[in-house]
């Protein structure tokens, strides 16, 4: 059984959603469709105030390389186009509709049936991904064509799916995993095809028997895809982790996955390949955990994209009496939501509810050199060290340490002893230190 081999840790995986079979969520009345959906440059709206638009429709256009298109996520009137604010309470630029029906755009496949053959060549595979707006949808939303699209001077090799889900709590991958299995595979034979190599792996961890063995059974019909069993460990989910399990590959310091050969793809970006590929299907949904240990109800939702959190709090039977914070994400990298109000993007994956027992910090004490942080941290990294460097504002020391490595997964804090909040000062720092960085003038 195969795992990366620098750090990690063991929290308690809690999937206590993992049986809750994908539902589809009843429309709102209106949605406020971001128009900063991916990592890059934000779409920039191509309809006007009044306008009439189906499901799928284009929306926005991207403003740059790494961007994405927009596309309507149902049909009706276009409200207006205005500041909305996400779920940290930040605006940002999205177009309003009211909910009028649900027409689709006519060229959509809306059948059920799988299609298996793949008609279209690599070049081709590749634009129709762009047009329908495709993002990483493991945590970063990355523009997917992007990444099909590597570097002159990256060559490569295989292509990895990430089906780890390693955060506690998460199990809309699993769902996926479970309830299209076939699609998840065509998808990372698309994603073959379109980088020009001949091998796939699907990345699973121990505690998704079934997944696994779902998976297992119908990879031999599809040539090249390997499953492949990790042991549980976070954060094996991480892009550079995953390489490091899957096909014993570190990637270099401020390099790319790719220059190991290896390009990274979520099982949910698998299968909104297989979508857009397959079914002319722009990326309008998402699927959510919707869970926690106070909810009595635990689901996992079909979303169309831009619906209010509230609206699904709500449709979920309400905030629970003990829930003290609400998350965005897994407890581990997710964020507080701020805003109950704020829409989904393409890649909300959860709403989380802890108790207060299980958000109230302890009293934070002083370090006892312990290591535990540093036996921790997957990147190697010296968490104590770049602590006491950032709460002093040592940016060149911070940088000959390599803060910039930091992926920000959180094992420092989760191990440390003595209650330190390593990553909010490790997280600040490297955000200052890349700025420095970026300001520097180019050689």
């Amino acid at each position: 059984m195969r795992t990366f081999r620098m750090g990690g840790v063991h929290p308690a995986d809690k999937k206590i959603s993992k049986d809750a079979a994908i539902e589809r969520l009843p429309l709102p009345k209106t949605v406020y469709i971001s128009m900063g959906q991916h990592l890059g440059a934000p779409a920039e709206p191509c309809v006007a105030v009044g306008d009439k638009v189906k499901v799928g429709q284009l929306i926005a256009n991207p403003t740059g390389f790494v961007s994405a298109p927009v596309h309507s996520s149902v049909s009706g009137t276009v409200k207006s186009i205005e500041m909305v604010k996400d779920l940290a309470g930040k605006p940002g630029k999205a177009v309003v509709i009211d909910v009028e029906g649900d027409e689709w755009m006519e060229d959509i496949d809306r059948s059920q049936d799988i299609v298996r053959e793949i008609k279209l060549e690599k070049k081709e595979i590749v634009d129709r991904i762009k047009a329908c707006g495709v993002v990483g949808l493991g945590g970063a939303t990355f523009p997917t064509n992007v990444k099909l699209s590597p570097p002159p001077t990256a060559t490569p090799t295989c292509v990895i799916i990430n089906g780890a889900e390693c955060e506690p709590y998460l199990t809309s991958d699993y769902r996926v995993m479970m309830e299209m299995p076939e699609q998840v595979l065509i998808g990372g034979t698309i994603l073959m095809k379109a980088l020009g190599v001949d091998k796939c792996y699907i990345g699973i961890e121990e505690n998704k028997p079934e997944a696994i063995k779902k998976l297992k059974a119908l990879a031999p019909q599809y040539k090249g895809v390997e499953i492949v069993t990790l042991k549980k460990k976070y954060p094996q989910g991480g892009e550079k982790q995953l390489i490091d399990a899957v096909i014993g590959k570190k990637v270099p310091s401020m390099g790319l996955p790719v220059d190991t050969g290896a390009v990274v793809q979520n099982v949910g970006t698998a299968f909104a390949v297989y979508e857009a590929v397959q079914k002319n299907k722009p990326l309008f949904e998402g699927i959510m955990t919707v869970t926690g240990d106070c909810l009595e109800h635990q689901r996992n939702f079909l979303h169309r994209v831009g619906t209010p959190l509230s609206f699904i709090m709500e449709y979920s039977g309400g905030v629970p009496e003990k829930a003290s914070k609400l998350i965005s994400g897994g407890p581990m990298m997710g964020k507080a939501i701020v805003n109950v109000d704020a829409p989904t993007l393409k890649g909300t994956s959860s709403i989380l509810y802890l108790t207060e027992a299980q958000t109230k910090r302890k009293a934070e004490s002083n370090c006892i050199r312990c290591g535990k942080c540093v036996s921790a941290c997957p990147m190697g990294l010296e968490p104590y060290l770049l602590n006491k460097l950032g709460r002093a504002s040592r940016f060149d020391e911070l940088e000959e340490h390599h803060v910039y490595d930091c992926i920000e997964c959180g094992c420092c804090s989760f191990t440390c002893p003595a209650f330190i909040p390593l990553l909010d000062t490790i997280r600040q720092s490297k955000a200052a230190v890349m700025k420095i960085m970026k300001s520097r003038p180019k050689k």
